[in-house]
């Protein structure tokens, strides 16, 4: 009886980007409760009209004083015009001079 061989493949690919450093995150509340201003930005696919609120009432109550950029003010950056909606957004995001953003696309 012959013995059967198989080829077998590496499930993970060459890393085809560098790392980058990430922004420093924000510090523990309890230690720095300095207000924040914080951006939201959502593609319209998936229930963000109803996770912003609960995610701007909790870092509201972590973070008192925090103002908070609707992602209306960004527009839709999975519409119709989603290519000038994401051209524009890095100088929509440097005029805002938010602190963090938070991102929601669908699932």
């Amino acid at each position: 009886m012959s013995q059967s061989t198989y080829d077998v493949l590496w499930p993970l690919a060459r890393r085809a980007v560098e790392d980058i450093a990430l922004n420093r995150r924000f510090g523990n509340p309890a230690a720095d409760s300095t207000p924040k201003r914080i951006g939201f930005i959502w593609d319209y696919m998936f229930r963000g009209n109803d996770m912003f609120p609960l995610l701007q009432a909790g870092l509201a109550e972590k973070y008192p004083g925090s103002t908070f950029v609707p992602y209306e003010h960004f527009g839709n950056v999975h519409g119709h015009d989603e290519r000038e909606v994401l051209a524009a957004l890095p100088q929509r995001l440097k005029e805002a001079r938010l602190d963090a953003v938070i991102v929601g696309v669908g699932a």
